[in-house]
């Protein structure tokens, strides 16, 4: 399986092998590896881009180090939560990220995740890949609707990284960005 965004100037990949218990990811952006990367690790920037427009974050711990784990909720205007865990087994700047990954409503399904990032000479291509416990856990992490939840974080991802909605670099003010180059 392979789906793919072609409505912006990038597009998110999402594959599931049929013989694997994998999702790939991948995605380029118009951004210096180093900002990516903080993008990733530095929660007050995770709480403004990861997951969908429609529901709002709060992060109870997210230490993004070697050793370090997280733990955030995203919540619907409902008052329904959807809380996620996990470990930083592995952390180096600029290059690469292996976390644990699970959801609260899914204790047993933890998966591996692990994400690359790719200097392209002022842009940068992030590719993560999840290794669930069967191919079963992954098709029902598929149909819970993570790759809405993976397309929209990526588009919030862009803006946050100055690339607004029509993809044009800079079209963020400078104190919106700051905090990506500080």
């Amino acid at each position: 399986m392979s789906t793919t965004d072609t409505g912006g100037r990038r597009e998110t990949r999402i594959e599931a092998d049929p013989a694997l218990p994998t999702i790939l990811i991948s995605r380029e952006f118009d951004a210096p590896v180093a900002h990516v990367f903080r993008a990733y690790t530095d929660p007050d920037l995770v709480v403004r881009w990861l997951g969908p427009r429609r529901l709002k974050m709060r992060i109870d711990v997210y230490e993004a180090r070697t050793g370090g784990s997280y733990r955030y909720t995203h919540s619907e205007d409902d008052g329904t939560e959807y809380g996620f865990r996990g470990v930083f087994h592995e952390v180096r700047r600029d290059e690469r990220i292996v976390q644990t990954f699970a959801y609260d409503g899914f204790p047993d399904g933890v998966s591996l995740e692990t994400t690359l990032f790719e200097d392209l000479g002022g842009r940068t291509r992030v590719t993560t890949t999840s290794l669930m416990a069967s191919i079963e856990a992954r098709d029902s992490m598929i149909r819970s609707g993570m790759q809405r939840g993976v397309r929209e974080g990526h588009e919030r991802l862009d803006e946050l990284l100055g690339e607004g909605p029509s993809g044009n670099p800079g079209s963020r003010s400078r104190t919106e960005t700051e905090g990506l180059t500080s």
